[in-house]
């Protein structure tokens, strides 16, 4: 796993992903492949509930390796948002870096009920 110099940044790039959980299984939110030549400034995190009567659990996990493979550990873990609610997970004041061969995944505690939206920087 490499850990790009940011000093010289040739690109710095603001991306955005939302993810709807539509399973109880992990689910990639956004994934740093090995050799990329990137690092990725994760700025945000935010879970909302579309389910207007239940509370839902979720967790989220940095992974080891690319693609939801190695070890996960647990940025929040199994965290209940309320029914009509939304749950920040991380904003800017805790920011994180995700390196090469790392990703982030998702898993929701009910299927259907959650959505993820991950803000990031892809600097290069």
């Amino acid at each position: 796993m490499a850990n790009p110099n940011i000093v010289n940044v040739a690109a710095i790039y603001g991306e955005v992903s939302t993810t709807a959980l539509s399973t109880t299984s992990a689910t990639q939110l956004v994934n740093n492949a090995a050799s990329s030549g990137k690092v990725l400034k994760i700025n945000s995190i935010v879970v909302a509930n579309n389910d207007g009567a239940s509370a839902a659990d979720i967790t989220i996990n940095v992974y080891s390796a690319a693609s939801l493979g190695g070890t996960a550990y647990p940025i929040a873990s199994t965290i209940s948002v309320p029914a009509d609610a939304s749950l920040i997970v991380t904003d800017k004041t805790t920011s994180f870096y995700l390196k090469e061969n790392m990703s982030i995944g998702a898993t929701a505690g009910t299927a259907g009920d959650l959505t993820v939206t991950v803000s990031w920087d892809d600097i290069s």
